[in-house]
């Protein structure tokens, strides 16, 4: 049997290892969390939970693998006035979930590594989709919409609580987060993502974004960073 089209090549991210090494992540699926910081979530006129227990659901989108960038340079996407930048921290799985539900204390085995990435957002586009009552895919999943840093593996990394994420669009603090302030951790978004989804190694997940977001133009040079783990350089092209 063969293709009667040319298989598109597998999307892959650099893993920062020892020198002389050369590791890769193959991407399966891309997960992204929506209003997981409660002063982003007030930003965009959402209410925030009081309490653990007043949460409810989290709000999940996906993006396509091929939205990955790997390199830093971000085109400015066709069909929008209003590109914003959104820094969040990128889980990324390195065994799949067992069948049915995961436990929150049973999640943090299947976490390969973390990096750090940019969920850009067509917010013109995704407003009207909102104000209409419709999806807003055309709003997050678009082409060159995840740009991401290398993994680390998460045995470099240790505790996520003393780390923070940071964004700078040319020089100048935009975005600056604290992941004692996520509404929902790492291990509990894996567990309401498998009430959903079969997760597999693999999947990344963006887990939200702080307080900040605002446009991005061509010219344009950010930098992200989780802590100082790993940084995300890059620019918006014409």
């Amino acid at each position: 049997m063969s293709d009667v089209i040319a298989a598109p090549p597998q999307v892959r991210i650099p893993v920062r290892g020892d020198a002389g090494q050369s590791r890769t992540f193959p991407v399966r699926r891309i997960h992204c969390v929506g209003r997981n910081f409660a002063d982003h979530a007030r930003e965009m006129g959402a209410a925030v939970p009081a309490s653990p227990a007043e949460r409810g659901d989290p709000v999940f989108f996906c993006k396509p693998a091929e939205a990955i960038v790997t390199d830093g340079q971000v085109p400015y996407p066709r069909g929008t006035r209003e590109l914003h930048h959104e820094v969040e921290l990128v889980v990324a799985l390195g065994a799949d979930a067992p069948d049915g539900e995961l436990a929150p204390v049973d999640a943090m085995s299947l976490v390969f590594g973390y990096a750090v990435g940019l969920d850009l957002t067509r917010r013109d586009l995704q407003a009207a989709a909102k104000a209409k009552g419709l999806p807003w895919d055309s709003g997050k999943a678009f082409d060159h919409s995840a740009p991401i840093s290398q993994i680390v593996p998460a045995a470099d990394v240790g505790d996520l609580t003393g780390l923070g994420l940071e964004l700078r669009v040319n020089g100048e603090l935009r975005q600056r987060g604290a992941f004692a302030d996520l509404i929902w951790n790492v291990p509990d978004i894996l567990h309401e993502l498998s009430k959903l989804y079969a997760l597999r190694a693999g999947d990344l997940v963006f887990m939200g974004t702080p307080a900040g977001v605002a446009p991005l133009l061509p010219g344009d040079n950010f930098e992200a960073r989780l802590g100082d783990v790993v940084a995300l350089s890059g620019r918006v092209t014409a």
